[in-house]
């Protein structure tokens, strides 16, 4: 097994910094990737590993990511909630897939627009 060098620990540390930065700190949006059984069973870690690779990729630093256990739909899994700052609702989208996350990012989370074809509902009760 080879040693681990110095650049290796730098750049497993900014990783980790960034991956950090994105799950706690705060920002225009906020993505909740429902992550109980399941949602995992359902592919949401590939959801996550998408969102994350939106983020990164787009070189986007005003996006909170963060997960939570389920969200009581699991006909509906995987599944986003998406909360963006001064917007009166979040809205959850359904079923997703690593291309839909790309639509979602296009669409509201750049252009704020609610993608209505995935969205379940926008806040608690009513439908996007």
């Amino acid at each position: 097994m080879p040693k681990i060098t110095i650049a290796d620990l730098s750049k497993i540390r900014e990783r980790t910094l960034r991956t950090n930065t994105l799950r706690e700190g705060a920002g225009r949006v906020k993505i909740t990737v429902h992550m109980g059984t399941c949602g995992i069973a359902a592919g949401a870690r590939d959801i996550m590993s998408a969102v994350l690779h939106e983020v990164e990729s787009r070189n986007l630093n005003d996006i909170l990511v963060t997960n939570s256990g389920c969200a009581g739909l699991c006909s509906k899994e995987p599944m986003i909630t998406v909360e963006v700052k001064n917007e009166p609702a979040p809205v959850k989208y359904i079923l997703m897939t690593p291309e839909k996350i790309k639509k979602v990012f296009d669409s509201h989370i750049i252009k704020g627009q609610i993608l209505k074809e995935f969205a379940l509902a926008a806040g608690s009760e009513t439908t996007a």
